[in-house]
């Protein structure tokens, strides 16, 4: 067992969501070993709780002992929500805990109706920092770092199945999509966006269905936790910028797992825009796990300057770059300084495979070392140079 960087709410309820595999219910078993477990990925008690929502209310009634109250894929009966909210509202020292890895049902059909009676929070994948010596960079470049797939016996083997378990039991299962087929082909066309701006009339044509269906098909990834996206960063801009965000999956053990391969392609050329995605992965979890209102973002002109990652917020302002080379060519560069011309009081930083040093006024440091310092409760500035140690 590995210790994980989330911290709950102390007093709160909250939602608790992440993409399958992530280890929620383990940790929260851990976390409150004399809860009130719900657990709805148990057909008997999915069948018993949807069936009669009002049941909740008597098991809590009959178990005060057992406390907190947690209620483990509450997507598969959000018709409990109304019943939550009553029990919230009429004592409000009850807590309950409400997992999910997918927000879609929860988001037609009432998260809302909680009125923001509990907090909203998330678990990821895992960080660097809390496998500690057991991260290992190629590793998770190649299989990810989903815990599901990290304890496997067969690691491989549970990558090659994660997409499938998620089209089974979530795509097919609730009804999400008309066509179960074509939306395995757009996973397999959305993997060629990894790490990429989003053109969404390309990716309709890729996978052969009409645009606004490409657009559900997005939305259902994000729902469902396996991608997102990053808008550009705007302020005070000095430049034309790109309108389109840019798609990440989840995990790069999930990108690689989805992504078709021939004869012609190069583990090269995979493993840049995976690296990439493991840097995205481990900022959103510093961001969501650290609690702070700084927003991740990217920059890119319409002449083709680009910075893979902005972080902006009370933490500064900062440019990062992400390079799957040890060698730095003067290129590797210019969107940094490109950057630094418009915003002074940025700090530009290339994250790549190489040694730590400073060129030309940028710092570049290794992105494993840089991965493995980014604690959450450090700020940035703390981050890098724990980086440059």
């Amino acid at each position: 067992m590995f210790d994980r960087f989330f911290t709950a709410p102390e007093r709160s309820s909250y939602f608790l969501f992440g993409p399958r595999g992530t280890g929620k219910s383990t940790w929260l078993q851990r976390k409150y070993p004399e809860a009130l477990f719900i657990d709805l990925n148990d057909p008997e008690e999915e069948r018993y709780y949807g069936a009669a929502p009002e049941r909740l209310r008597d098991i809590v009634a009959t178990e005060p002992q057992r406390r907190p109250v947690v209620i483990d894929e509450v997507q598969r009966a959000p018709q409990l929500l109304p019943v939550v909210h009553q029990l919230i509202e009429r004592d409000k020292s009850l807590r309950f805990v409400l997992t999910g890895s997918s927000a879609r049902k929860l988001r037609r059909t009432g998260v809302d109706l909680l009125a923001g009676r509990a907090l909203l929070t998330t678990m990821h994948p895992f960080m660097a920092g809390e496998l500690g010596a057991s991260f290992q960079l190629e590793r998770a470049l190649t299989l990810g770092l989903v815990p599901l797939i990290v304890d496997a016996a067969e690691p491989a083997e549970a990558l090659r199945t994660y997409a499938a378990l998620y089209v089974r039991e979530e795509v097919q299962a609730e009804g999400l999509v008309r066509n179960v087929g074509s939306f395995g082909r757009f996973l397999e066309a959305v993997s060629f966006s990894h790490a990429a701006v989003l053109n969404v009339a390309n990716l309709a044509r890729e996978c052969q269905v009409e645009r606004k269906t490409a657009m559900n098909y997005l939305e259902v990834l994000q729902d469902l936790l396996l991608g997102f996206t990053l808008t550009v960063f705007r302020r005070r801009a000095r430049r034309k910028l790109t309108v389109h965000p840019k798609l990440y999956l989840v995990d790069p053990g999930v990108y690689q797992s989805l992504r078709p391969r021939g004869p012609l392609d190069r583990n090269t050329e995979l493993a840049g825009p995976a690296l990439e995605g493991l840097v995205a992965q481990h900022l959103r979890a510093f961001i969501a796990y650290t609690g702070s209102k700084d927003t991740l973002s990217f920059w890119r002109t319409r002449s083709g300057s680009e910075i893979d990652f902005v972080l902006y917020g009370e933490s500064g302002l900062y440019a990062l770059e992400v390079k799957n080379g040890s060698v730095i060519h003067p290129s590797d560069l210019s969107g940094l300084r490109a950057f630094a011309r418009d915003y002074p009081e940025a700090t530009p930083v290339l994250l790549y495979r190489g040694r730590r040093l400073k060129r030309g006024g940028i710092l570049c440091l290794s992105c494993e070392d840089f991965l493995r310092a980014l604690v959450p409760g450090r700020s940035i500035a703390e981050v890098l140079a724990a980086a440059r140690q």
